[in-house]
């Protein structure tokens, strides 16, 4: 049986366009791509506070469901103007992902689900046992 992760922050994406933000599936999270917005919905024009929403609320996930950052197994990240980013992208992404590392597939895009987003992140985690 599945269960759906739903952060109490994240209640309304869940409410208002219908895609649960984590799914356990037997041993595995499988989180919804998150984009880093503010608490109102709109997306800062700091790429490195876009970035650490983002791991935040991928956080938030990996909590409610009872996982940690450690636990990530795969990551697919999804970025605008990927390489004038990537240098940022990557300092942020050291503070929360550490070793053993995740697989990880980083792919360039010309758009994304809000304006002004730089980037979605998609991860799987193993659930501990």
């Amino acid at each position: 049986m599945n269960r759906r992760i739903i952060p109490t922050s994240q209640k309304a994406l869940y409410d208002n366009f219908h895609f649960a933000p984590g799914v356990v599936d037997g041993q595995n999270l499988r989180c919804s791509g998150v984009i880093g917005m503010n608490p109102d919905g709109s997306v800062p024009k700091d790429p490195e506070v876009q970035f650490t929403l983002a791991f935040e609320a991928i956080g938030e996930v990996l909590s409610e469901a009872g996982a940690e950052f450690s636990d990530i197994t795969e990551m697919t990240t999804f970025h605008i103007a990927m390489h004038e980013h990537m240098g940022v992208f990557s300092r942020v992404r050291s503070s929360f992902i550490k070793e053993p590392y995740p697989a990880w597939t980083a792919v360039g895009t010309t758009e994304l689900a809000l304006p002004g987003a730089l980037v979605e992140i998609r991860v799987t985690a193993r659930m501990p046992d």
